[in-house]
């Protein structure tokens, strides 16, 4: 596996690819890999195509209270992940590269941006847009793999693509959990013990209210009991939302594919989740 970190590098490294007549997968990341990362490498994987994956903890998606000067930092283990999955090229350019001196420019994508977490954390989806919008441009790739547990991210990527005609396919990846229903995320390293074992009041309460929403039963009071268990278990709750999976709108119509997400705290750990709420009969 190559690792490339200047412009020049990565332009040369995709013509090469080209050259050989493979097209390019891209796994865009921020680092501190886990078997989520690597389900993303996996689904990449196909005869024919070059998998690259980036590795680049983007500044200017992290607020100004945020974590973004302790946000796990790893890359030699990474890129030894990477190697060992069947990565092609790591693409890990430094801040000067992402961002040079003078950089002035902002995607920035309005309606499926603003609500749930663009409401928690204004600014987050541009920085997420700007990043992933240069990282389609830097690699010319053919197809990116996104994982389903950052749903809200996916949808912004999709509207974005679809809105500036990019000419490449966005491929969602179920979320990976661990045993206990967990979703799989780099900031889980973050948690002590006790409150590992409290963080599975989340899926499992999603679970629950997703449950009772498929049924029929009303959405509201299904998000309030959701809501209560998270607080039980000790987490101070952003939101939990029933949402349409397309737009995101909130209070989405029954026979419309539908979202419940959530985001709550667990101590300082931010932790977010998501599961489909599958029609009701």
């Amino acid at each position: 596996m190559q690792t490339v970190r200047d412009l020049a590098g990565l332009r040369d490294a995709v013509a090469a690819f080209r050259a050989e007549g493979a097209t390019i997968a891209l796994v865009p990341t921020m680092g501190a890999l886990h078997a989520g990362h690597m389900a993303l490498i996996e689904a990449a994987r196909r005869p024919g195509t070059k998998v690259i994956a980036s590795i680049f903890v983007n500044p200017k998606q992290f607020g100004p209270t945020e974590d973004l000067a302790r946000y796990p930092r790893r890359e030699a283990a990474d890129a030894r992940l990477l190697a060992e999955h069947g990565c092609d090229l790591l693409w890990a350019p430094p801040v000067e590269v992402m961002y040079p001196e003078g950089f002035a420019t902002n995607v920035s994508v309005t309606g499926v941006s603003e609500g749930l977490d663009g409401a928690a954390r204004p600014g987050h989806f541009d920085g997420v847009a700007t990043v992933v919008t240069k990282l389609f441009n830097q690699t010319r790739a053919d197809a990116a793999y996104f994982g389903e547990k950052d749903f809200q991210q996916l949808a912004v990527i999709r509207r974005f693509v679809a809105d500036l005609d990019m000419a490449i396919e966005i491929v969602g990846v179920p979320t990976q959990r661990d045993d206990d229903g967990l979703a799989l995320s780099s900031r889980n390293i973050y948690l002590d013990e006790e409150q590992r074992a409290k963080a599975i009041a989340l899926p499992r309460a999603l679970g629950v209210a997703a449950r009772s929403i498929a049924r029929g039963d009303d959405p509201e009071g299904a998000l309030a009991e959701a809501r209560g268990a998270l607080v039980a278990a000790g987490f101070e709750v952003d939101y939990v939302a029933l949402a349409d999976a397309e737009t995101l709108a909130e209070s989405p119509a029954a026979d419309r594919p539908r979202r419940l997400l959530a985001a709550a705290r667990m101590g300082t750990t931010r932790l977010i989740d998501n599961v489909a709420v599958e029609a009701t009969p």
